[in-house]
């Protein structure tokens, strides 16, 4: 059986990409299996452990990290993530192609251990419309969503000027960049 994709799948908080993810998630020949992240962050509404992200605590945090039963971690807007190593491995395996959803200091590890690793980043269409969508959603505060803006713009900054990832993908239109995503996964699948 022929090992799957590992998909690095990053792009900056409030920009599409888990409607994008969800969609892809559906489509059978993608044969797409969701890493399930490790985070010291509260759950968001309707958000759920073991499906959205393990929600641990900073201990147990720091413990997966000493034990190295982590692919990578970060810190990312007073919170910690990390990926755990043990699920990846095995639905790689059984040669599922395993999407990591994550920001660019993990996918950057990642891509140091994996250099085979397929790494997709998704922008906004602008800044401004990018904090439109994160107010929309109203899940966080004021100084939180202007620390995600200020974030944002860093990262873009970073992103310009470096050629980490293979594929840059605009969402200005969703459907557009879900099938431009798609695309990407099924040719790499080819290979």
């Amino acid at each position: 059986m022929k090992k799957g994709l590992l998909i690095v799948f990053s792009g900056l908080s409030g920009v599409g990409k888990g409607t994008i993810l969800a969609e892809l998630m559906k489509m059978e020949d993608l044969n797409l299996a969701y890493s399930v992240s490790m985070t010291t962050r509260d759950p968001r509404p309707g958000e759920v452990d073991g499906v959205n992200y393990f929600f641990v605590s900073k201990k147990r945090f720091l413990e997966a990290v000493k034990n190295g039963e982590l692919l990578e971690h970060a810190r990312f807007v007073d919170n910690d993530y990390g990926t755990p190593k043990a699920y990846v491995d095995e639905q790689r395996q059984l040669g599922k192609n395993v999407v990591l959803e994550i920001e660019i200091k993990g996918a950057r590890q990642i891509m140091e251990k994996c250099p085979d690793s397929l790494s997709i980043y998704i922008v906004p269409p602008s800044i401004e419309e990018l904090e439109r969508r994160l107010r929309e959603r109203q899940s966080e505060d004021d100084q939180t969503i202007m620390k995600r803006v200020s974030k944002a713009r860093q990262e873009l900054k970073e992103l310009q000027e470096s050629d980490i990832y293979e594929h840059i993908v605009c969402n200005d239109d969703l459907d557009k960049a879900i099938a431009e995503v798609r695309e990407i996964i099924l040719t790499e699948m080819k290979k």
